[in-house]
């Protein structure tokens, strides 16, 4: 059974028009898939939290509809035509939906919301499910879980997890929350990317990309799957194995993301085979909030970013060299976090179809909630627990997610295309991973890169299906123009 907030109602018609912003370009990449395929869930992803404790779902509601009437972000919406732009609506309407205890499984549920999908064209990019249980684990009381779905044009993980605090504060205070609009927001963000000088940002990425061929998959061709839809595998390190990783990558001085783009980089030069030095290319996503603009760290928006990481390997070089080569190129890439894959692409006169990265590393990273707030939810008889995430569909055949546990585990999860990669293949892709994530603190300064992939000696490489032709969305919002005005994707690549 599920329960509905009342709704509000939105600016009738013939009243003023609302205010608007030229559409950066998070909403121009994601536009194109608008049109045909809402029902596939495609750029929406959902965080979970665990509530424990009591839960007044009319006082949440109003709490939510607060968060909503302050944060631009919940009352804007993409607007579609030749120059598409961006509406902020005076009102939006919150929607949250209560799941009763015994209603439809959990997975069964997570799957239908996601599928459901979002409306960018309609405010608000964010819905709230509270889905009540009965069996909590540590017998401490009522547990309710709280997922928020949201989509990718408008919305990050990072920005969720921002309007969660804001969430539970206006909970707090009563449904209410204290305090005006937030500023910055989606208009100061937009303010500063039409501020920048591309000028330098395109020195940097034409000198980062080297030419000629760039190996991009981490298997090999092989035949068609004849399995659909996307896929998951996940393998795990222990505590003592993480542990071990993080000693190992510190006292190189590199991060711990740096040994997880190396081992991924490994794999990927083993995919091409090419016998000497060879360049790979992967994607590495970035917050999008280490930028020049005040409070950018508590801005919701679609900041999220990821960039081309491409890096020369040879089997003869030491692993150590690779390792600080991958973070130095991290540290440079940092300045220029605020740039579109699909300019990076123009820029160094690469197709916009994703020739310098087929796959992505990404390692969570969400901000936690300030201590002062964890203390007045506990004095309220509250306590919020996360939930591992569950992503969206990235447009690629492959993505390594990387999520650190709250027990010092380190979870590695293999998202896959199935129709490019199948479950056997994707599995494994995970464990040769997983393996050499393990085999690298047994590694000195002399040890070699050959020498590490030497642990795989042997073992069968995965394998993957050619790209499959797919005709563009009908109904499409950025629809190809005659040559001699330039094409509408031209014109959206052509902001930072």
């Amino acid at each position: 059974m599920a329960w509905h907030s009342r709704p509000r109602a939105l600016r009738g018609p013939g009243t003023a028009r609302p205010p608007g912003v030229p559409a950066l370009w998070p909403h121009l990449d994601l536009l194109g898939d608008f049109g045909g395929r809402r029902g596939a869930g495609r750029h929406v992803e959902q965080l979970v939290w665990r509530w424990h404790g009591p839960l007044d779902t009319e006082r949440f509601a109003a709490a939510w509809q607060s968060v909503v009437d302050r944060e631009s972000v919940l009352r804007a919406a993409l607007a579609p035509g030749p120059r598409p732009h961006l509406v902020l609506h005076e009102h939006a309407h919150g929607d949250v939906v209560r799941h009763r205890a015994g209603g439809a499984g959990w997975d069964r549920l997570l799957e239908r919301d996601r599928r459901r999908g979002l409306d960018p064209s309609r405010p608000c990019p964010l819905r709230v499910t509270l889905v009540e249980r009965t069996d909590d684990p540590a017998g401490a009381g009522p547990v309710t879980r709280v997922v928020l779905t949201f989509h990718h044009a408008l919305l990050d993980a990072w920005s969720v997890c921002l309007l969660m605090q804001e969430l539970c504060r206006a909970y707090l205070a009563g449904g209410e929350l204290p305090g005006g609009e937030r500023r910055p927001d989606l208009r100061d963000w937009a303010g500063w990317l039409q501020r920048q000088d591309p000028a330098g940002a395109r020195d940097f990425w034409r000198g980062a990309v080297p030419d000629g061929p760039v190996a991009v998959l981490p298997a090999r061709p092989g035949p068609r799957t004849r399995q659909r839809g996307r896929g998951r595998t996940e393998v795990r390190l222990s505590p003592a194995e993480a542990e071990r990783l993080h000693r190992w990558a510190a006292l190189r001085a590199v991060p711990d993301s740096s040994a997880l783009e190396t081992v991924w980089a490994l794999l990927l030069y083993r995919a091409a085979g090419p016998g000497g030095a060879a360049t790979v290319g992967f994607g590495v996503t970035v917050s999008g909030r280490g930028i020049t603009l005040d409070c950018a760290e508590r801005l919701p928006g679609p900041l999220r970013n990821c960039l081309p990481m491409v890096v020369r390997v040879d089997p003869g070089e030491t692993v150590g060299r690779l390792l600080t080569a991958l973070r130095d190129r991290a540290l440079d890439m940092a300045a220029y976090e605020w740039v579109s894959t699909r300019r990076i692409h123009r820029w160094t006169g690469r197709c916009p179809d994703g020739e310098l990265l087929q796959s992505v590393v990404s390692v969570d990273s969400l901000p936690r909630p300030p201590g002062n707030l964890r203390n007045e939810l506990a004095d309220a008889g509250i306590a919020l627990e996360p939930e591992p995430a569950h992503g969206a569909c990235p447009d690629l055949p492959v993505a390594l997610l990387v999520r650190p546990g709250g027990d010092g585990r380190l979870t590695f999860c293999v998202d896959h295309d199935r129709n490019r990669i199948s479950d056997a293949d994707a599995r494994l892709l995970a464990g040769h991973c997983a393996r050499l994530l393990r085999h690298l603190p047994g590694t000195d300064e002399a040890t070699t890169n050959g020498a590490v992939l030497d642990v795989l000696a042997g073992e069968a490489l995965p394998r993957i299906a050619p790209r499959p032709s797919r005709p563009r969305p009908a109904g499409s919002w950025l629809r190809p123009r005659s040559t001699s005005s330039g094409a509408a994707v031209d014109r959206a690549a052509s902001h930072p």
